[in-house]
């Protein structure tokens, strides 16, 4: 009779008294242990585990326990009589199925699960002797360790014969996959000392590993089997052909690249390491501009010169001392513009460049396609490469518009410009007074486009363009005439055709620092009709001449606001009491100068009155002790009959007894 599992273990004694009773005949196997003293050698006491009981036996079951391998190490903890039942006879297999069978039976269970062509092997073609190498077999008690399913690895060369010779590592499932041998599908050879790009990727794989004479692999047949490791690929002549015999190096990928032997990589190519550096625009060439790719790039092209490839655009022209010089002389390959010829190499032609010359753009002298020059003498470029020179109106236009042309320097711009800047220009205050109005005072002050200039404020306008040129500067006609220019507050009193004309106008009595103080003193009034002498030169201006208190004009130039006043320094002067009142009223009217105060007075001061002679001048001598008598003794001061007090001077008593009294003896005659 055959029991179930919980049967047989419920019928199991736990004590000396209950193990009287078997529960069964134990299978073949365990017949050895058969008999009721012996059934504490499997069955634990109490509650404890027949598991330890088990592994204790079955070495091999406990290596495999221990070191978590197959079934056994997986499912640990599952008691052991849950698969392995026994009391079930001498036949019992002690082994149940969970699954009903072994060919039903879950590979998953022991942590490898069969995939791909694992999966349709009969179990006996890997569960045999010749392929049990794990060491667990060595603790197996079976007579035939065939029976068995333990002592199979995991490794594919456990089982499976090294088809690379050990040339590779030994985990064939990092190329190789289990639903088949070929493809090595899992095999990535990006992941390589030499990844696949370009046309390396379309090549079989025997044609860089089964080349005859670079591999020494056979099979047992004696045939040539690939060899994939190591495999010579650090330089393309490993497995390419030189082309170039050595000529440029052992590093093809220098210059080419995988996609095409044909395709060169600019950027890979060194072309420093020939004999022509590629710098600049040269880089950016197509290498089929110079070199034939038909012919491995055919003959090396020349390079001594540029023109070896390129044409002279200019037909001969561009000349350095008089030879025509290649183009390196004046471009680099960084560009053919701008041209590498510079300011400072300009200075060793025949016109060097100076000043504001230095920041001109070179075509705005070297002008493209010039009108009246020929094309044909121009080249390709259409560049004039010698323009003329030598004045400045070679270039530039007049913008004077002729004024200056009758010069004798015909009017050239060096005479008062500079190459440095065209403004201020350099004509001199010296040059000015050569010119018949010397910049004196104020006017040396003056800019000159005060005079000169298109907007000058408050003169006259200038004409326009047509005239003066685009500059619209006046330079030969500008007034000179002071009246011109500025407001004249004499009215033309003093002018050339003025009723009393002074030599210079305005400058015999003005300078040109300012207008007031007038320049007038008493040498410069010699001129005039009234001489200054004595205490007149003393006296201001505005005594004598009226119209100077008057308050002036705002005068700026030629305009002028607000009520002015005329200053025509008319003052009548043939009399001073013309300008002074006679002290004396008309005591001296019968004189024969009619009582002139210059009869008695001098310019130098009105008293004493230098001038008068007692003797000479009145009708009484004084003699004597006369002479010691002050004239106040005798000139008393009295009312006139307007009631003016005066010094009566006449008449005056002549009688001694006038002056003395009746008493006073008589003179002698």
């Amino acid at each position: 009779m055959i029991l179930s599992t919980a049967s047989i273990l419920s019928t199991i004694a736990l004590s000396p008294a209950r193990a009287q009773v078997s529960p069964g005949p134990l299978a073949k196997a365990h017949a050895d242990l058969e008999g009721a003293t012996k059934c504490l050698q499997c069955h634990a006491s109490g509650s404890d585990s027949m598991n330890l009981r088990c592994r204790d036996c079955h070495r091999e079951i406990d290596f495999q326990v221990v070191r978590g391998l197959g079934l056994h190490g997986q499912e640990e903890k599952t008691e052991c009589s849950r698969c392995h039942p026994d009391h079930a006879g001498r036949d019992f297999e002690l082994i149940t199925w969970k699954e009903g069978s072994p060919k039903q039976f879950d590979h998953t269970r022991t942590g490898w699960g069969l995939e791909g062509k694992h999966a349709s092997l009969r179990c006996e073609q890997c569960h045999k002797a010749e392929l049990q190498v794990a060491g667990v077999i060595k603790l197996l008690k079976r007579k035939d360790p065939g029976e068995s399913w333990l002592g199979l690895e995991r490794r594919c060369l456990s089982c499976h014969q090294d088809y690379h010779q050990s040339t590779l590592e030994e985990n064939c499932l990092s190329c190789h996959a289990p639903e088949a041998w070929k493809p090595a599908s899992r095999f990535d050879h990006g992941t390589t000392g030499y990844p696949l790009t370009g046309k390396h990727a379309d090549v079989k794989c025997e044609k860089c590993h089964l080349v005859p004479g670079n591999v020494s692999l056979k099979n047992e047949r004696g045939e040539a089997i690939p060899r994939y490791k190591p495999v010579a690929h650090q330089e393309c002549s490993s497995c390419h052909k030189d082309v170039h015999a050595g000529q440029l190096g052992p590093k093809c990928a220098s210059c080419h690249v995988t996609e095409g032997f044909k395709i060169v990589d600019k950027n890979r190519f060194d072309h420093s390491k020939t004999h022509f550096t590629l710098v600049g625009k040269h880089r950016s060439v197509e290498c089929a501009k110079c070199h034939d790719p038909q012919r491995a790039w055919g003959k090396k092209p020349p390079f001594k010169t540029c023109d070896s490839c390129h044409k002279d655009v200019h037909a001969g022209k561009a000349t350095l001392a008089g030879q025509v010089v290649d183009c390196g002389s004046c471009h680099d390959e960084r560009a053919f513009k701008p041209s590498t010829y510079t300011v400072v190499r300009h200075r060793e032609s025949d016109y060097p460049l100076e000043g504001k010359h230095q920041q001109v753009a070179c075509d705005r002298c070297h002008l493209k396609n010039p009108v009246g020059v020929p094309a044909s003498t121009l080249g390709e470029a259409r560049i004039l490469m010698r323009p003329a020179y030598e004045n400045c109106r070679d270039c530039h236009r007049d913008l004077h518009g002729g004024q200056l042309v009758e010069r004798t320097d015909g009017g050239a711009c060096e005479a008062c410009h500079r190459v440095q800047d065209w403004k201020p220009s350099t004509f001199t205050s010296a040059q000015h007074a050569e010119i018949d109005f010397s910049l004196e005072g104020r006017h040396a002050e003056a800019e000159c486009a005060a005079c000169h200039g298109p907007t000058r404020k408050d003169l006259n306008p200038l004409p326009g363009e047509e005239v003066l040129g685009k500059a619209r500067v006046a330079l030969t006609t500008v007034e000179t005439l002071c009246a011109s220019c500025h407001y004249d507050p004499h009215s033309g009193h003093f002018a050339a055709d003025g009723p009393r004309p002074i030599e210079d106008g305005c400058r015999g009595c003005h300078g040109a620092r300012a207008f007031t103080p007038s320049a007038v003193d008493a040498e410069v009034h010699r001129r005039f009709d009234y001489r200054l002498d004595g205490a007149h030169q003393a006296v201001p201006c505005v005594m004598c001449h009226e119209e100077l208190k008057l308050a002036p004009a705002e005068i700026h130039l030629l305009r002028v606001e607000g009520a002015s006043r005329a200053l025509k320094f008319a003052a009548e002067h043939e009399r001073c009491d013309a300008c002074h009142t006679a002290p004396h009223g008309d005591q001296f009217e019968r004189r024969a100068d009619r009582g002139a105060c210059d009869g008695c007075h001098a310019v130098d001061g009105w008293k004493p009155a230098a001038r008068f002679d007692h003797e000479r001048n009145a009708e009484f001598s004084l003699r004597g002790a006369h002479l010691k008598v002050p004239c106040e003794s005798c000139h008393k001061l009295a009312l006139d009959p307007e009631g003016r007090p005066r010094v009566i001077y006449r008449p005056v008593p002549q009688d001694c007894k006038d002056c003395h009294g009746k008493n006073v003896p008589r003179r002698g005659y």
